[in-house]
């Protein structure tokens, strides 16, 4: 199209892997993950199987056929119609925004920990949490608006920053066993799972919310050289890296922290705490560690905004929203004002959920209601091989659809176990209830703003 003709092609396939595991790691799924003691290879292995695999694969063959700016928004427009098109890409938009108010949540706990004990407070304070949360939102919209020149810079550090703070937490296990402060390691541990809601529930994390974002990328296709081949290979490069991250990485949290409490906001920073201390050469290892995560969490919330920003855009060329949204800077060629209003709604997504709960509900609402907008975008995802148009069935295998019914399910699971909550809450009724309300109201508000559009584009 010829939009997309105007926007800058500015990644290439090291940024592209890179931007994949930036988008797919984060550092509290270990946390989460850990919660299952010695059951969490099974799982991991499990989700890896049902979701993982499976999503790797769909996204390489669409992208192959479809190699748009928009990503899925685009596949879901051609294989199952405009309205669809446009509310799958409405609740990847809303997940998107939710889950850079989450990633960005984390900061105050990690400068929690990487201070030490006396700061402890910035996490339960609303007010440092804000002011903490502005400021990085701030940062992350100047980079954004001056493009991805500057951007793919911070989101390649971030992701170099995040496979060293790994490098660092896989090797704790060695330095306790050299210092005698662990008496084993298991990197693999082995236990079958119990059947209850609780493992469900975590389950239902691992995939949707920790394995997911291999079509994240997508969406900047139209900022990518050789969009159709070389997405495809950032996801068969990244993906065996993000898995051994996962599974290692939750079997040495649960090596130092299994015995106690885990913080699901920061559960590496816990886990550096644990091992090296508070003083010292090791104190400061820790620091080093948890500067690591922030840049990370920085660089990574950075990434999702800017694929955030491009869905408004894509939409708009089609009419769906109001054309404002399309409004390129003349200089840098970014959608200033589609940055701009983002902004605003991440920031007030953040104020919102503090109100009336401690900081971990408040992390875990931010997550489910993410997991459940993305949880909804993935079952169109996978439904597309099975029951989109048939013009674009035929383009596929076979085996392809078996690997879509699995991920298909996988993502049904997520959706339906979201409103159960993995850490103590104020009150589940209405931590449930909160979660719904925000998808009816979502959605119905993704409803209405196309009915809008197409009124807008009868009348012209």
């Amino acid at each position: 199209m010829k939009e997309e003709a105007g926007l800058r092609k500015e990644l290439g396939l090291r940024d592209l892997v890179l931007a994949q595991v930036l988008c797919v790691v984060g550092s509290s799924w270990v946390g989460v993950a850990a919660k299952l003691g010695r059951a969490h290879v099974v799982f991991w292995l499990a989700a890896m199987l049902a979701f993982y695999v499976p999503l790797a694969a769909v996204v390489i063959f669409l992208n192959r056929l479809m190699p748009l700016e928009g990503g899925l928004y685009q596949w879901a427009k051609q294989g199952f119609g405009e309205m669809a098109g446009f509310l799958i890409a409405w609740n990847l938009w809303v997940y998107a925004v939710v889950v850079v108010g989450a990633i960005i949540f984390v900061v105050p706990t990690d400068l929690g920990y990487m201070l030490g004990p006396a700061w402890a407070w910035l996490a339960a304070s609303r007010w440092a949490t804000l002011v903490l949360t502005g400021a990085v939102m701030a940062g992350i919209t100047a980079v954004a608006v001056h493009g991805l020149d500057i951007g793919k810079w911070l989101h390649n550090a971030g992701s170099v920053m995040i496979l060293l703070a790994y490098v660092i937490l896989l090797g704790l296990p060695v330095w306790g066993l050299m210092r005698g402060t662990i008496p084993r390691f298991e990197p693999l541990p082995w236990e079958w799972p119990k059947a209850d809601w609780f493992s469900l529930a975590i389950f239902g994390q691992m995939t949707v919310g920790a394995l997911s974002g291999f079509e994240y990328v997508a969406i900047l296709a139209g900022e990518c050289r050789g969009a159709a081949r070389t997405i495809g290979q950032s996801v068969v490069i990244s993906a065996p890296v993000i898995a051994v991250m996962f599974i290692l990485g939750t079997s040495t949290v649960l090596t130092f922290i299994g015995g106690q409490p885990i913080n699901v906001i920061g559960p590496i920073p816990q886990t550096f705490r644990a091992a090296f201390g508070t003083v010292g050469v090791a104190g400061f290892a820790a620091q080093f560690g948890i500067v690591l995560l922030l840049a990370r969490a920085v660089a990574s919330a950075s990434l999702i905004f800017t694929g955030l920003t491009r869905l408004p855009m894509a939409t708009g060329w089609d009419n769906l929203v109001p054309r404002w949204f399309t409004r390129l800077d003349p200089r840098r060629r970014t959608p200033v004002n589609s940055i701009y209003f983002v902004a605003a709604l991440v920031m007030g997504l953040i104020v919102l959920s503090l109100l009336g709960v401690k900081e971990q509900e408040a992390n875990q609402l931010l997550t489910l209601a993410s997991i459940v907008h993305y949880a909804i975008a993935y079952v169109a995802l996978f439904a597309l091989p099975l029951f989109g148009r048939e013009a674009l069935r035929r383009q596929l295998p076979p085996w392809l659809k078996v690997a879509a019914a699995a991920g298909m399910a996988s993502s049904l699971v997520a959706l339906l176990i979201s409103v159960y909550p993995v850490v103590d809450v104020v009150s589940r009724a209405a931590f449930a209830g909160k979660i719904c309300a925000v998808v009816v109201v979502s959605n119905m508000a993704g409803v209405m703003i196309y009915r809008l559009g197409q009124a807008r584009n009868t009348l012209e």
